[in-house]
């Protein structure tokens, strides 16, 4: 069926039930907090509209949602727009969440570990299970399903076999030494509150499960804007395991409230121990002082600015392909790449295959395939950068517009062209905001750097990744052992490297989340959650050993 018989067929507001196919009926979710192992009525409620609402009648959409929240019994929630919504928890709901997974911590703290981490399988194969309903969700919240599909590939990673039975050798490990037992273990912090973005709540509250599994409990907020995803698989797919595998009641909580609002009350409650902020770089520096203030512990995954280097021997077509990732969801990711330092002898040829991979990248609805690009509702920043770098001496290479749904440049459209902005010379190239900081658009600049001897040029690429003040992940195209030895052993910044790869894959083992420097803060490093929310302690177990022959020998 064509997308436009398909606009032909939607009711007009207010109709009814009658007609529609029973799945479809299905897919309107309602969600109450949920404290203490029930749903908690809240507030009033936030809806959300399917995506495609926005790209066929901005309008219509806005005004159905306004509506609902002002009269839940309105016929308008009757329109197939209409996917959820989410309840809207109060002061005292956000309280008593806390309260909730205080009474609980030392119940499930003291669950024996390897029940704690049978929670990762299982929730691995229910996330298999559920994949093309979490899909749906994703898609109703505007994101391409190519990129929501690279998200739920992140999860695969995560809680894979092989990165379970690697958590489980770092929370515990014994040792035989003489007439003791020796045990290094993790213990848990206690209650970590979570906060996910906007741009991928979800499966960043996902990252709960590795949180439990630590044996912390979890208060997680879901955002107000796009609460439903993150609703869906707290409530569907973990609380069911947890209740399986006899956790007390308040081990998780969800609730769906104002950000500031609930980020105030977790700082001024005394149970909360650890905070999970995702957010902009300024807001979280300021973020992690109140909470070392508050003496709780800050884990921050905040902005990203990641370098990717192409070196003169590199697989050219192939890194054109990986520096065409930072477009991925219109580059309001913070894990893709924000700019390139390119060898001036390969420089040419490779901004001409970028180009070509450019038109792989298109706009249109998020269930299609082939669609990488998102709706950018704020642009006006996008116009700023490429402004200054352009009167900066920047050249641009292509993009640089607004688009509209089939890719037609309209000054009206809500979607932005792929952009690769050329920037001379490493020496000055931080003066431009777009090489400096993250855009968080779907901008790449392209940094060629000065001719030199190789030799030269490696020591600059290295130093100017190291140099960078955030640090999530960089990544290198070359062919020759010696320049990636080089990187390997010296690139100290990030908390991720990768060679001839993928920039955002994911990979078992490895780290999917943190870094340094303005990404991480004062104590960012590569975020395993697991790990983040818990804390060493060592403990050893004597077996008839006097202690003044302890301390001072035979």
């Amino acid at each position: 069926m064509s997308i436009a018989s398909e606009v032909d067929m939607v009711p007009s507001v207010g109709s009814s039930l009658a007609g529609r196919p029973q799945a479809v009926i299905d897919q309107v979710r309602s969600y109450e907090s949920y404290i203490a192992g029930r749903d908690v009525a809240g507030e009033g409620w936030v809806y959300t509209l399917t995506a495609r609402s926005l790209l066929e009648d901005v309008f219509t959409s806005v005004n159905i949602k306004r509506t609902l929240e002002q009269n839940p019994e309105s016929p308008e929630s009757l329109h197939p727009y209409v996917v959820g919504r989410c309840g809207v928890a109060t002061l005292a709901d956000i309280d008593a969440a806390v309260d909730a997974a205080v009474s609980a911590k030392a119940g499930w703290a003291a669950t024996p570990l390897a029940t704690r981490m049978r929670l990762g399988p299982i929730f691995r194969a229910k996330l298999r299970e559920h994949r093309e309903e979490l899909l749906s969700l994703l898609m109703a919240e505007a994101h391409p399903r190519m990129l929501a599909e690279w998200e739920l590939s992140c999860l695969e990673q995560v809680y894979s076999d092989e990165s379970c039975d690697w958590y489980r050798q770092q929370m515990a490990t014994e040792f035989d030494h003489a007439d003791r037992r020796l045990i290094v273990r993790r213990c848990p912090d206690g209650v970590v509150a979570i906060n996910p973005p906007q741009n991928a709540p979800a499966p960043s509250a996902a990252l709960a499960v590795l949180i439990l599994m630590a044996g912390n409990t979890v208060v997680v907020r879901a955002p107000r804007s796009i609460a439903l995803s993150t609703m869906y698989v707290l409530r569907e797919l973990v609380a069911p395991l947890l209740a399986e595998l006899g956790a007390p009641p308040g081990t998780l909580n969800v609730i769906c409230g104002k950000p500031q609002q609930t980020l105030d009350r977790w700082l001024e409650h005394p149970g909360v121990d650890d905070i999970l902020y995702f957010g902009g770089s300024e807001e979280g520096l300021r973020f992690e002082q109140e909470c070392v203030a508050r003496g709780k512990k800050p884990i921050l995954e905040l902005a990203g600015n990641d370098g990717l280097v192409v070196w003169r021997d590199a697989d050219l077509k192939l890194a054109a392909e990986a520096i065409a990732e930072c477009f991925y969801g219109s580059g309001q990711i913070c894990m893709v790449p924000n700019y390139v330092l390119a060898h001036p002898a390969v420089a040419e040829e490779l901004i001409g295959l970028v180009r070509e991979e450019v038109g792989n990248v298109r706009p249109g609805y998020p269930e299609e395939r082939g669609v990488l690009l998102s709706p950018v509702r704020r642009s006006e920043k996008f116009f700023r950068l490429l402004d200054q770098a352009v009167r900066n001496g920047a050249e641009l290479v292509c993009g640089g517009r607004r688009t509209e749904l089939d890719g037609t440049p309209s000054e009206t459209g809500v979607f932005l062209e792929p952009t690769v902005v050329r920037v001379e010379g490493l020496r000055d190239a931080r003066r431009f905001d777009i090489v400096r900081h993250e855009t968080f658009f779907p901008l790449i600049p392209l940094v060629v750097a000065e001719p030199a001897d190789d030799e030269l040029l490696l020591d600059r690429f290295v130093d100017f990744l190291n140099d960078n003040s955030y640090g999530l992940r960089n990544s290198l195209w070359a062919t020759s052992s010696e320049v990636v030895d080089r990187f390997v052993t010296r690139i100290n910044n990030g908390g991720l490297l990768k060679v001839n790869d993928s920039h955002i894959g994911f990979l078992p083992y490895l780290p999917s989340h943190g870094g340094t420097g303005l990404t991480g803060g004062a104590f960012g490093e590569a975020n395993y959650p697991i790990l983040k929310t818990s804390h060493l302690q060592g403990v050893s177990i004597s077996r008839g050993i006097r202690p003044r022959t302890a301390v001072f020998g035979d």
